[in-house]
């Protein structure tokens, strides 16, 4: 009989990817998200009936046991970068994590994939960062054999890093930098996905792997990166932290001044108190390797999705060759 995973934020950036894999390897996926007809893509990743998208909120013990029933294994890949009303870090990060392990764990599930993040810390300043660590504190109190994954930053064709930045160079010839010398080390989307498919099959050993890429960089590093890939010149504007604290936390009353009517997607407090921070791998625990996954690099990556923020877009290539054909 076909093994069943479900996978609670399977449409997003990172699940989707998980979803593929897992198809590809021959499982049947159950895509748990809170709006099952804007996810109906992730049908197109195995065969018929293979993949199927299925209503559940994290927040929510009846739907998140429905969309668990029956399921071999189950992958959580929920997380948020800035809170929006009831969706704070505390119930999407830290209880909503548990309630997966602790349901998953009475029904008898065989596996548990969390996808957390490099710097889960329970001492953490940042809410986002204490609340990953909260979340995987509960997910091994309750399934001490779960597999705990924790990627620096993601990148990738949907990412809402490089896109942003690059959207904002291709407007203005400025980027504000908060945080220019705190160190990632990007990670490919789909390089998580394989090891979180591999655990779910078994490949590793349960426990925490912080997964990084080949390149360890600073967030000024990865703008001249990003700007090189994309063909354009931008001026990389340093913003201390206390000017960044203060305009995330005014960005922040905003939002709850107009009851989320304005969301703060820009810059909020908590990120920039997340910067401070540097996020890479700290060699304590293993990495890509335990998986037999080879990081891919950054930049040839880069190239392949951020050609539309160049001047000249998809042609921007052909025109170069033009231009070296006739100065030859």
């Amino acid at each position: 009989m076909q093994r069943l995973c479900t996978i609670f934020g399977g449409s997003g950036f990172v699940g989707r990817y998980v979803a593929r894999r897992l198809a590809k390897r021959g499982w049947r996926v159950r895509v748990a998200v809170r709006r099952p007809n804007e996810a109906l893509f992730v049908r197109t990743y195995g065969s018929v009936g293979q993949v199927e998208p299925v209503f559940a909120n994290i927040r929510d013990d009846a739907s998140v046991r429905a969309a668990l029933m029956g399921a071999d294994a189950v992958v959580n890949c929920v997380g948020i970068l800035s809170e929006d009303g009831r969706n704070t870090f505390s119930a999407v990060q830290a209880d909503g994590a548990a309630r997966v392990a602790r349901i998953a764990a009475e029904l008898g599930l065989e596996r548990l994939v969390q996808i957390s993040a490099i710097g889960a810390d329970a001492g953490a300043e940042a809410d986002y960062s204490r609340t990953k660590a909260e979340g995987e504190a509960a997910v091994l109190r309750h399934t001490p054999q779960a597999t705990i994954l924790r990627p620096s930053i993601v990148f990738g064709p949907e990412d809402r890093f490089f896109n942003r930045f690059a959207g904002m160079a291709k407007g203005i010839p400025v980027i504000p930098l908060v945080g220019g010398d705190t160190r990632f080390q990007p990670v490919y989307v789909d390089d998580v996905a394989a090891c979180a498919a591999r655990a779910v099959d078994g490949v590793a050993a349960p426990g925490i792997y912080e997964l990084g890429g080949p390149e360890a960089m600073t967030f000024r590093e990865l703008m001249r990166t990003m700007l090189r890939v994309i063909r354009r010149r931008a001026l990389l504007l340093p913003v201390p932290f206390w000017a960044a604290s203060l305009i995330g936390f005014g960005l922040d009353l905003a939002q709850t001044a107009t009851f989320g009517l304005f969301h703060n997607g820009v810059l909020t407090a908590d990120q920039v108190r997340n910067l401070k921070r540097d996020n890479v791998a700290t060699g304590a625990h293993p990495g890509l390797e335990a998986f037999g996954v080879e990081p891919s690099a950054l930049e040839p990556i880069l190239d392949d999705y951020l050609w539309r923020f160049r001047p000249s877009g998809q042609y921007a290539e052909i025109k170069e060759s033009a231009r070296h054909l006739r100065g030859s």
